[in-house]
């Protein structure tokens, strides 16, 4: 097993379980105590768990929005395939709002090689396509970001959208159903989703299959706002079924 694997091993189990010793993790990832150990303080550091004596505990707490490190570590193969399928409706020259989010940073990956123009909406994907050479044209956002998110909100970001307009919006959810529509965790990044949608002529959403079914607090829109919605071979049939009957395309990878 990979650190890799292991390490996403680590983390859904401690997610899962509320905590594990790390005598449970050395016989469930095959590996030893002392490399379960460095393991679990690397993770400690990423953010993902909390490191505590003879082991981890979750850091997610119930109606609480996971960390942005967690959600790193779950359903990457996924969130790599939605990215793909999101990056394969775009066209070379398009005017692209990139929305937070970890899923939102696999497509930022893949736009980086593409001769788009790009509006990220976090200083993760603003790093990415700032910092690594590509083809892809930055334009640089306003606002506060997040603290650990780094999701950026408040007037100054809303501001950048209101004075621009994309072909496409790429966005982020917490949760989506058909009844409860489009929603997010917090209120500013509800209000950053709002704005970014109103600017854009079409809206793709990506999402994995955990997403489908869930509704968070704060309501961005019903999901007739919707063009596309991307997610993968998780998600609900009897959601996706709901979804497709209030107008929106869904893509399943």
């Amino acid at each position: 097993m990979s650190n890799t694997d292991r390490h996403g091993l680590i983390a859904k189990t401690v997610r899962d379980s509320g905590g594990a010793t790390v005598q449970e993790l050395a016989e469930l990832t095959g590996a030893s105590e002392m490399t379960i150990r460095r393991d679990l303080d690397t993770l400690a550091t990423q953010g993902v768990l909390e490191r505590v004596r003879g082991g981890a505990r979750t850091l997610l707490l119930r109606g609480e929005e996971p960390p942005f490190a967690l959600r790193a570590q779950d359903a990457v193969d996924a969130k790599r395939r939605i990215a793909a399928e999101v990056a394969a409706l775009i066209a070379d020259g398009e005017s692209v709002l990139l929305d937070s989010g970890t899923t939102c940073l696999e497509v930022a990956r893949i736009l980086r090689e593409r001769h788009v123009t790009v509006m990220p909406l976090s200083l993760q994907a603003i790093r990415l396509l700032g910092e690594t050479p590509g083809h892809a044209d930055l334009l640089m956002p306003g606002g506060r970001p997040r603290a650990a998110e780094g999701a950026l909100t408040g007037p100054l970001a809303l501001a950048s959208l209101a004075a621009l307009r994309f072909d496409t919006a790429v966005i982020g959810c917490c949760g989506l159903s058909a009844a409860d529509g489009l929603t997010a965790y917090d209120l500013d990044d509800a209000a950053v989703k709002k704005a970014g949608i109103a600017s854009a002529r079409r809206v793709v959403l990506a999402a994995d299959g955990g997403k489908l079914g869930r509704t968070a607090h704060a309501h961005v829109g019903p999901a007739t706002l919707l063009h596309t919605l991307v997610t993968d071979t998780t998600a609900s049939a009897e959601e996706v079924d709901a979804l497709e009957a209030v107008g929106s395309n869904v893509k399943i990878v």
